[in-house]
């Protein structure tokens, strides 16, 4: 049975050094939610808050009505899928995924019952004889999950458990993960900085940054909607332009270093006349045009259905373009020209950082 997990004004202290100064969070029952950011940014240490294998050092963590502050880790019955998988290598598939009920004392014909229908579940159950040794990566990931889920647990907790897989294992094991978390239904929380993953895996994401939670929302919400220059530029790929705002008899426009002026409708009102701004535009958002931004292709990168040109501008400054192979291709050293939609990029206050455009004032 899963749970709704809140955490109200969490605090986190190694020693003198806080990790985490102030944290509030809600996840709901069931949800797929993802904690991302860079490293050290404390994803990790709140997810082992959770589990009770830190300490808290403020603050109050709830899974329904439960406050579990003081609750040990072994009695707050969740699932762990650690990075390194964590598998006893003197036991066998089975002893592995069995380890949890029999500390549970369950016995036989339930026991069998619920192992053999976790194998299934995770597609290894002509490996219930194998020792770790004779499975590769991806197996051995797979028996840990079958660990962390046979004991049904409240919350299925993970801690970057693909990042030891090649790119192909990792893409499968996504597809694994995800469906069985639906079908047993069990709320989970992920831990990642793989920008891909959470944007591919997650109901919802928080992105984190110094202990603080950026923003918070759907995969959609938080890549075409950043609440601020941080979030923009972390998710995704991403081109910023400096500038500034000019209102002109009512019409606000963007006056751009690169040397282009376009007219912006969805600013905040409170914008105002020569106030200074960073604007964020995805690579995939830019389109090559007979006018607008001159540019030099400084590079060109063949990715099979894509084609990623890297392109200097007059300043120096170097941007990406991402275009599909059926468009027209450009050559290293070929003068081009460039625009954009500007109701698809996104603008930030220079000084705060924050997000001046009014789509976004509710997120």
């Amino acid at each position: 049975m899963s749970v709704s997990i809140k955490i109200e004004h969490a605090i986190k202290r190694f020693g003198k050094k806080t990790i985490i100064p102030d944290l509030s969070l809600e996840i709901k029952k069931g949800e797929f939610f993802t904690l991302l950011g860079p490293s050290g940014c404390g994803k990790t240490t709140l997810l082992r808050m959770i589990a009770g294998f830190n300490t808290i050092e403020g603050g109050d963590f709830y899974f329904d009505d439960l406050r579990i502050n003081n609750i040990p880790a072994f009695k707050r019955n969740i699932g762990m899928v650690f990075q390194n998988y964590a598998v006893f290598p003197h036991m066998t598939v089975e002893g592995n995924v069995g380890y949890g009920l029999k500390q549970r004392k369950i016995k036989n014909p339930e026991y069998d019952e619920l192992v053999d229908q976790v194998l299934q579940d995770v597609h290894i159950e002509e490996l219930k004889d194998r020792y770790p040794a004779q499975m590769s990566g991806g197996q051995q990931q797979r028996v840990a999950l079958a660990r962390a889920i046979v004991i049904q647990p409240n919350v299925l907790l993970m801690d970057e458990p693909l990042s030891n897989l090649d790119a192909k294992l990792r893409v499968e094991m996504r597809l694994a993960i995800k469906r069985i978390q639906k079908q047993k239904g069990i709320t989970a929380i992920y831990v990642t900085h793989d920008q891909e993953e959470a944007l591919a895996m997650s109901d919802r994401i928080a992105i984190m940054n110094f202990g603080v939670i950026q923003q918070v929302g759907t995969p959609i919400e938080v890549y075409s909607h950043p609440s601020n220059y941080f979030v923009a530029t972390f998710i995704g790929h991403s081109n910023t332009f400096n500038g500034w705002i000019k209102i002109e008899k009512g019409k606000k426009y963007l006056e751009l270093d690169a040397g282009h002026k376009i007219e912006i409708n969805d600013l905040i009102d409170s914008v105002e006349n020569e106030q200074t701004i960073k604007m964020v535009v995805r690579p995939n958002e830019i389109e090559f045009s007979d006018e607008g931004i001159k540019g030099i292709i400084f590079e060109k990168i063949f990715l099979g259905a894509e084609i990623r040109y890297t392109v200097k501008l007059e300043s120096g400054q170097l941007i990406e373009i991402h275009k599909e192979i059926k468009d027209k291709m450009y050559e290293a050293g070929d003068e081009i020209f460039f625009g954009f939609d500007p109701s698809l990029a996104n603008v930030f206050d220079a000084k705060t950082e924050k997000s001046l455009m009014a789509r976004n004032e509710s997120k």
